[in-house]
């Protein structure tokens, strides 16, 4: 019966690579939803995620749980599909076969994987291709990351985006302390864009940059008395920045 539906599966989904025409999503969080509805999209047969500990069908199964989880659910599936793949940035393949991260911040309201990252690993060279087929046929750019670049990576990873957020929240914290109500979002949007169209280096600007150290010490005194467990932020954050600035 599951040959039956594979033929079919196929068969309804002309484009997709005949070795893999249906993909079982374990994990019905953020991530799990945004790639199952990404892969319905793009031409795979895919269900509704199934939870933690239910074995979905597919040709290939993505885990999509957190990364304390990945074991229990890979051994729920163990054997249940010829490819067997998690969706972790940091975590090492182990017994799996293939790893697909998505480069990308995936809030509860979905986001766009095209045109996004994505890390990709595979035990054999039949598991890469897998990944990396998945990857392209989502719009995505994949690139290889090893087992032992995935703490870096996911490190970057974090810093990127996750330390951008409390980045911006810590600059909400002091404009309102200051008693101001500043209009973040478009400085924020327009050095972002500057950062991916320009680099790091081209893309910085402000008193550390021109360097003005008096305007530099002044913000720094403003810290000190409006949010001062703001301060060693700020120290790291402009010594930082100097350093940065040195290589222009």
């Amino acid at each position: 019966m599951r040959e039956l539906d594979r033929n079919a599966a196929i068969e309804t989904n002309p484009a997709a690579p005949h070795e893999v025409a249906s993909v079982g999503i374990v994990g019905r969080g953020r991530v799990g939803r945004a790639l199952a509805a990404a892969l319905r999209d793009c031409g795979y047969a895919v269900g509704e995620p199934a939870a933690r500990g239910e074995v979905p069908a597919g040709d290939a199964i993505l885990l999509c749980v957190p990364d304390a989880e990945i074991p229990a659910a890979a051994a729920a599936v163990a054997g249940a599909a010829r490819f067997v793949g998690h969706t972790s940035g940091a975590t090492p393949l182990g017994s799996l076969d293939f790893a697909l991260h998505p480069l990308q911040t995936i809030t509860g309201e979905g986001a766009e994987l095209r045109g996004a990252g994505a890390a990709i690993a595979g035990a054999t060279p039949a598991a890469l291709a897998l990944a990396r087929t998945l990857a392209e046929r989502l719009g995505m750019i994949p690139f290889e990351v090893r087992d032992d670049q995935r703490a870096a990576y996911h490190a970057a990873a974090s810093i990127a985006s996750n330390y951008l957020v409390t980045l911006e929240w810590a600059a909400e914290q002091l404009a309102a302390r200051a008693g101001i109500e500043a209009p973040f979002g478009p400085l924020v949007r327009a050095t972002a864009e500057n950062v991916v169209a320009l680099g790091s280096r081209a893309a910085l600007t402000g008193p550390i940059a021109r360097g003005d150290e008096a305007t530099v010490g002044a913000q720094r005194d403003a810290v000190a008395e409006l949010a001062p467990e703001l301060l060693s932020l700020f120290d790291a954050l402009a010594d930082r920045t100097r350093a940065l600035a040195a290589t222009r």
